[in-house]
């Protein structure tokens, strides 16, 4: 533990914050307030940005390894801790180094994650002076997906993807995970999606009705709308599916693709396969994340 240039104890604290797959997204319908009424359900993977928090002074401050990632209020984990310190009375400053190994713009909440993430250690760190409601709320106030950030762990996800049920009995299936070099406009799939689901199809009664399949639940409905503008979305899964995969997926409004495969030999066959291949794509060999990833604390 070191010292600040004023002599008060400086503290500091890592944080690894998991990415997430859909491996199931339907859209229900659209709301008066203008989103979308979602069923989905959400895995963590193992994959992870680094939060690298020092606790100093009294402002908040971030950077961040890659370019494009903004490094003021318009960062998701920036406005986590501020409106943690005003939700909270915590006048405790710091400063968040961000790296980033969850590509941007994938489908697979990085911010998100950041944002979550980091909410729940500062609580932790701070004495959990906000109860996990509260703290709850304040996540679902930054994001759809924050909230499910805070334990990540299988989840069912309702609303517009702030109401979770926990879902037990996910194995850690190996995934192959291809972003090809593309951005996709969420907003624009959402406005050309069109809606024809009446309710949800898939509940936690039916998931836990039966021995755990992966197959009973692999749909997107966005994943049509968002090949139409990104054949290479379709291509890829097909390529996957090709190599052995037993199932494979956008995830979210994409770009990118997961491929599940049976075991994780096969699975980094098929990795190394895809950067060449895929020379200009994001590669990498994962597994989901079956139980919540603890958060690595230094002091």
């Amino acid at each position: 533990m070191g010292r600040s240039p004023a002599g008060a104890a400086v503290r500091t604290f890592k944080a690894l914050a998991p990415a997430k797959i859909n491996l199931w997204l339907e859209v229900i319908g659209k709301r008066s307030d203008g989103y979308h009424e979602l069923s989905s359900l959400m895995l963590p993977v193992g994959v992870y940005d680094q939060l690298d928090v020092t606790l100093g002074g009294t402002e908040v401050s971030l950077e961040c390894s890659h370019p494009d990632v903004p490094q003021d209020d318009r960062n998701l984990a920036w406005r986590a801790a501020d409106r943690f310190r005003r939700e909270a009375g915590w006048s405790q400053g710091m400063h968040i180094k961000l790296v980033k190994n969850i590509p941007v713009g994938a489908g697979l909440g990085g911010g998100s994650s950041d944002a979550g993430v980091l909410l729940a250690n500062l609580n932790r760190w701070a004495g959990a002076p906000l109860a996990t409601s509260t703290l709850v709320d304040l996540a679902r106030s930054l994001g759809a997906d924050v909230a499910f950030f805070l334990e990540s762990r299988p989840a069912l996800a309702r609303g517009i993807g702030e109401k979770l049920e926990w879902v037990t009995g996910v194995p850690a299936y190996p995934l192959v995970l291809i972003k090809p070099p593309v951005m996709v406009s969420t907003r624009s799939i959402y406005q050309k999606l069109t809606l024809t689901r009446p309710k949800a199809a898939i509940t936690i009664r039916a998931l836990e009705a039966q021995p755990w399949s992966f197959q009973q639940v692999l749909e997107n409905d966005l994943e049509s709308v968002t090949i139409v503008e990104f054949p290479v979305i379709a291509q890829i899964k097909q390529w996957l599916m090709n190599n052995g995969a037993l199932g494979a997926l956008m995830s979210g409004s994409g770009p990118t693709v997961f491929g599940v495969f049976s075991d994780e030999a096969r699975a980094r066959k098929v990795e190394s396969l895809a950067r060449e291949t895929w020379r200009r794509s994001w590669v990498q060999t994962t597994q989901v994340l079956s139980e919540p990833d603890r958060p690595t604390w230094s002091t």
